[in-house]
């Protein structure tokens, strides 16, 4: 406690003169008082000494209140505090005051200074120091010049007077380093405060700062939705006939996967699936506490076994992170916790066995049942859901035997174990034997074609579906191909193409449905090749390949007459060899019955096919221009809408469908199915209905492109269409070739010359290179092509030249009468004749003159390789044989421009001109 000199001694007069002197004890002679009247005054500070309060009861001391009436100490030092004796290496120690109102025991006490008057029984009073300062000094606010208060000479005052305070603990013992010395009791309490206090430091630890963080990372992190999940599963795309029937399967670069709904696992799979990985699934909350700790322990001591729930792992195959830290497993932890907060158990155990990877390429528990029991996951038993849920801790182990018995045996186990599966079923079950592996990827393939598949492809990423959107979304694709057409157009080319020896000989055939545009069948050639080396590699498609249509292009010149007004009635000069004005040699039929004099009427020109009435006809009135209008009208597709046929308008040969014009065979059929379809343009497609794995439909045929073809008025589109048929039935008979019982047709055949090369033998000018029969029903269009890749010199199974009625043409009759077979009898609708009726006009046909027309014409460039054919078709083979001289034709023969190769190899020569027909 604080020493205020202002602090009279209890039971003394403050104005009592001091009479003890220096070193006396109580009880001496006081000595003299101090000079005056007055005894001095201390200076009053400004709150009374710590530890006694003002005005407290008992009788204790009461401070001034001020200098009023006080005497100032006499002399110039301050009184000096009396010291205390202490021993040597002993820090000073308080001692314990007495109790109120008695003397301390120990000793007498020290006397007062001299000149202090103690009171009787009071504590000794500190002699003054020095004599008082003027009221103009420092000492006069309590402080001296520096700022110091007087009274305090630099000594511990509570020292002297501590032992008498009440309220001041008494100084401790310290030993030897400075440290308090204590009792065994002290050191017993401090011992378990130490402990209290790391115990609260590891709850805090281990406990509460965890249950902190995981209640932030709960909240942070997201949980992968069966949704987002399966965006990210690839699945097969499946593709089927249009009888519903599975076509193939074709499996993602991550193996097969079929994805279920919740309630489609049956209980014996899912029980299975639990006593192999995880069999508190079902009361547990996301991780098992008991799991975590056993695996802790494994790690160890070396042992196997992981402490991850069924939730934790497909935490951690969803988010596709497997990386061994604390990170991943801490928000793994969390994700686990909120999913089965957020999902039902029914939600995640399917999402579970949806991506869970069983081996043999199979992704998910139906496909895995498929890939080793050919069974459905609804269909297995609890033997086979064994053996399945023990490969998913090994599904590399798939093929060990050994391996594979020891995880059944564990499985059937636990089944046991859990009450899932009695005692005695379980003896009774064997172990099951998988099928062989990839014994069921001939079912994948199934009857689909690589092409096909390719097109079918294609036609889908133009409509926004790319490979990957349809393997995320497990496509399943319901195609337009017919099996019975198919089957018919694979017979059919198979029958065509027997004996020939022309090993350039190739061939395709595409069938269309007028009513809808979708192929029907889609044979493009052999499926696996030869290369130059010997080796297999994948066929071409022939089918979309883009080759010279020769005579088949010939409807498209008489469809854009009929728009312009024209009719099957009007006449052109159909003599053979007429000269045009700018082309060097005269056009020629392909022989006398191919003429039909100066006035040949459309109809008899069509089925002829007389190339100097369709020459003239584009040339002076439909213009090359109409003619490739008509064509797209009808559905061909050129390269500006996604196709690959080339529609020349720089010349005069697209008329006879030489030069650089170039259709491929799927093009034709469905421009012909414009035709067969009354007029109604229907978009060719391969795919008549789209959907997901959960059967929901993204698109099918009601999406499909249809409109008039020929004219916005779609009763004048089918009154063009109609008289395009009608001047096409006649070639049927005229190419010797006959409609299926019961069913009207209508059709045109192709020739294209062979443009002979300088090292050619004399013969090869009469042989040809493309070879066409395009015709239809009301219920199918087909387009056969049979030729050679480029400009090649073809030949028939005798060595003569092939025509359009020799091989196309049989093997378009075969596929008709193959599919149409049993099928009601069909007829084209009759349609009124547009412009000039042929049946009002009577002709006679006169003999063909020797001296071509000079009909004055524009010029058109001729070009060093070009050749000049004739078309004509050769109905049948008793008939006079064609001249042998080179055959006089139009225009240039410009580069070819090569068609759709996909599937490898081979590219296509520059052909000739326009051909026989």
């Amino acid at each position: 406690m604080n020493d205020d000199r202002n602090r009279s001694w209890p039971g003394q007069e403050p104005d009592a003169p001091r009479r003890a002197p220096s070193g006396s004890r109580p009880g001496d002679d006081p000595g003299p008082a101090w000079p005056g009247e007055d005894a001095p005054r201390r200076p009053q500070r400004g709150t009374p000494p710590r530890g006694v309060p003002s005005g407290r009861a008992g009788g204790g001391p009461e401070w001034p209140s001020g200098d009023e009436g006080g005497p100032q100490w006499p002399g110039e030092e301050p009184p000096r505090q009396p010291q205390r004796p202490r021993q040597q290496g002993m820090p000073a120690r308080r001692p314990v005051p007495p109790p109120p109102g008695q003397r301390p025991a120990q000793g007498p006490p020290p006397s007062p200074p001299q000149g202090f008057r103690q009171q009787r029984g009071g504590r000794p009073v500190p002699p003054p120091g020095r004599e008082p300062d003027l009221i103009t000094h420092h000492t006069h606010n309590g402080t001296d010049d520096f700022g110091r208060d007087p009274y305090d000479d630099g000594y511990d005052d509570d020292a002297a007077f501590n032992e008498f305070a009440d309220d001041v603990a008494p100084q401790e013992e310290l030993d030897e380093d400075g440290k308090r010395i204590l009792t065994p009791a002290q050191r017993k309490k401090r011992r378990w405060k130490i402990i209290r206090r790391v115990a609260y430091a590891g709850v805090g630890l281990f406990f509460v700062v965890p249950a902190i963080a995981f209640v932030i990372t709960y909240f942070l992190v997201d949980v992968p939705t069966p949704e987002s999940i399966k965006a990210l599963q690839n699945q097969p795309i499946t593709y089927y006939d249009a009888g519903g029937q599975v076509m193939g399967r074709e499996l993602p670069p991550g193996g097969d996967r079929q994805l279920l709904k919740p309630g489609e696992v049956p209980d014996v799979v899912k029980h299975a699936v639990y006593a192999a990985e995880d069999a508190t699934f079902e009361t547990n909350s996301g991780f098992d506490v008991s799991g975590i700790a056993r695996a802790v322990y494994n790690q160890v001591t070396g042992g196997q076994g992981g402490g991850s729930t069924i939730s934790q792992q497909y935490i951690k195959k969803a988010t596709e992170n497997d990386a061994p830290t604390l990170t991943r497993k801490w928000t793994e932890l969390a994700k686990s916790f909120k999913m089965n907060n957020q999902q039902s158990k029914e939600e995640i155990i399917t999402s579970y066995l949806n991506i869970v990877f069983f081996g043999r390429g199979a992704n998910g528990i139906q496909a895995a049942a498929k890939a080793y029991f050919n069974k459905d996951v609804k269909d297995l038993n609890a033997s086979e859901a064994s053996l399945l849920a023990g490969l998913i801790q090994g599904p590399s182990k798939s093929e060990n035997q050994e391996y594979a018995q020891r995880r059944w045996a564990y499985v059937m186990d636990q089944m046991v174990a859990n009450k899932w599966l009695r005692q005695d079923e379980r003896a009774g079950f064997q172990f099951p034997t998988p099928i062989p592996k990839n014994a069921n990827k001939e079912q994948n393939s199934g009857k689909l074609t690589y092409q096909v598949r390719e097109r079918i492809k294609d036609e889908l990423a133009a409509r926004g579906y790319d490979e990957s959107k349809l393997f995320t979304t497990g496509a399943k694709i319901y195609t337009t191909i017919d099996p019975a057409a198919q089957a018919a157009a694979d017979q059919a080319v198979q029958e065509g193409m027997k004996g020939q020896t022309d090993e350039n000989l190739l061939s395709a055939l595409v069938a269309v449905d007028p009513k809808t545009g979708g192929v029907l069948a889609y044979n493009y050639g052999p499926e696996i090749v030869k290369d130059k080396d010997g080796k297999d590699q994948i066929g071409q498609d022939r089918a979309d390949q883009a080759r010279n249509p020769g005579s088949s292009m010939k409807p498209f010149d008489l469809t854009g007459f009929l728009k312009m007004g024209g009719g099957l009635g009007d006449t052109f000069d159909g003599s053979n060899n007429r000269k045009f004005p700018g082309v060097a040699k005269p056009i020629r039929n392909a022989g006398e019955d191919e003429s039909c004099g100066p006035d040949c009427t459309v109809a008899r020109a069509m089925e002829i096919s007389a190339n100097t009435v369709f020459y003239d006809m584009v040339l002076n009135k439909v213009h090359p221009s109409g003619v490739a209008k008509a064509a797209e009208q009808a559905g061909v597709r050129t390269k500006a809408n996604g196709g690959n046929a080339t529609l020349f308008t720089g010349d005069n040969n697209i008329s006879l469908g030489g030069g650089e014009t170039a259709v491929s065979p799927r093009d034709m059929a469905a421009a012909y199915a414009s035709f067969a379809g009354g007029g109604t343009y229907h978009e060719q497609h391969f795919v008549a209905k789209l959907t997901n794995s959960q059967d929901e439909v993204e698109f099918d045929e009601n999406n499909i492109k249809s409109n008039p073809a020929f004219d916005n008025d779609a009763a004048k589109s089918q009154q063009i269409a109609g008289n395009v048929t009608e001047a096409l039935k006649p070639v049927i008979s005229h190419s010797n070739l006959k409609c299926p019982t019961g069913h009207e047709c209508a059709g045109k055949t192709g020739t294209q010359q062979y443009a002979p090369k300088e090292t050619d033998p004399a013969s090869y000018g009469n042989l040809n290179s493309q070879t066409w029969m395009v015709g239809y029903t009301p219920s199918v269009s087909a387009a056969v092509w049979v030729g050679g890749d480029g400009n090649r010199a073809l030949h028939d199974a005798k060595g003569k030249p092939i025509y359009g009625s020799t091989i196309a043409g049989p093997t378009w009759q075969k596929f008709l009468n193959l599919y149409l077979k049993g099928k009601p009898a069909e007829k084209f609708e009759k349609v009124a004749p547009l412009g000039k009726d042929v049946n009002e006009v009577t002709t006679t046909p006169s003999k063909p003159s020797d001296t071509p027309s000079t009909t004055p014409t524009p010029t058109s460039p001729e070009s060093s390789d070009s050749t000049e054919p004739s078309d004509s078709e050769s109905n049948t083979s008793s008939r006079p044989s064609r001249p042998t001289s080179s055959r006089p034709g139009p225009g240039t023969g410009l580069p070819f421009e090569p068609g759709n190769n996909g599937g490898g190899g081979g590219g296509v020569a520059a052909p000739p001109g326009a051909g026989p027909g």
